[in-house]
């Protein structure tokens, strides 16, 4: 299979790193989810979804236990391009309506018009380190999102994203972490905006609906630091300057720049996140 996915992706998400990326990514609110669910008919359960950049699946797992699409989905097919982020998938996902196969944005292997939903979501920071960011063609993979999709289906891209205007310590730490980027994609929205903006989408999706929730999880200095060397182009990094990394975020941290505390004796304190939704209906 041709690979259109960034080298980093691949590198840094081999097999043996996957277990703690699941362990540290924050998963995502009940009420993105629920939103998404309001804006399609509920003739359609149950739901043929095919899920593009499935990950460890974080995602796929929220799904199955969101009350609201626990009964809607029919079948779930994901795709994912890295072995060790498929074997891990495979040991968390225990339900029989999912299944999981290697493949790409712009070569899924699904058939044509098979799928009622397409879902891309991505549970990260502000750098976003799997997924539709790592597509390398964003115009092949609209036309394989309008070849599988059927005459009324949608894609909706769902992302995740570290809030760095609610606090201080979260622009720092982003900072600190995107300065050893070494050319790997971040999310920016006016780049995102000109990937919906090709011609191969315009032609083939109507304009896109968005919505975004602002909401917090729980954090510690711990989570905080093991998310970030989480990030594959940190995971890549030899040991002692993935040391130094965890050092200047530890620095960060003990500022505290704009932190909320929820119980400091536990060491436990808001981490303000922005979830965002885009649906684009196919025409």
């Amino acid at each position: 299979m041709t690979t259109n996915v960034h080298p980093n992706a691949h590198a840094g998400f081999a097999t043996g790193t996957t277990e703690y990326y699941d362990r540290v990514r924050p998963s995502y609110p009940t009420n993105c989810l629920s939103y998404v669910r309001s804006q399609l008919p509920n003739s359609k359960s149950p739901l043929k979804i095919v899920e593009i950049g499935a990950g460890t699946g974080i995602f796929t797992r929220a799904l199955l236990t969101h009350p609201e699409w626990a009964t809607s989905i029919g079948t779930l097919r994901a795709i994912e391009p890295s072995n060790g982020m498929r074997d891990f998938w495979t040991k968390c996902v225990q339900d029989t309506r999912c299944t999981i196969v290697n493949g790409t944005f712009d070569n899924t292997g699904v058939e044509d018009g098979w799928a009622d939903l397409i879902f891309i979501a991505q549970a990260s920071r502000s750098i976003l380190n799997q997924a539709f960011h790592w597509c390398l063609d964003y115009g092949k993979a609209f036309i394989e999102f309008d070849r599988i999709l059927n005459k009324d289906g949608a894609a909706v891209f769902i992302w995740n994203l570290a809030d760095r205007e609610a606090a201080g310590w979260v622009a720092q730490v982003q900072h600190c972490v995107e300065a050893r980027g070494n050319g790997s994609p971040r999310f920016r929205l006016d780049v995102l905006r000109q990937a919906f903006s090709t011609l191969e989408y315009t032609s083939l999706f109507h304009p896109r609906e968005d919505k975004e929730w602002a909401h917090h999880g729980l954090a510690t200095d711990e989570t905080v630091t093991d998310r970030a060397l989480s990030w594959s182009y940190i995971a890549m990094l030899p040991p002692d300057e993935k040391a130094k990394v965890a050092e200047s975020i530890k620095d960060i941290l003990e500022q505290g720049d704009g932190k909320v505390w929820i119980n400091k004796e536990q060491g436990t304190f808001q981490d303000p996140h922005t979830a965002r939704a885009m649906i684009s209906r196919k025409k």
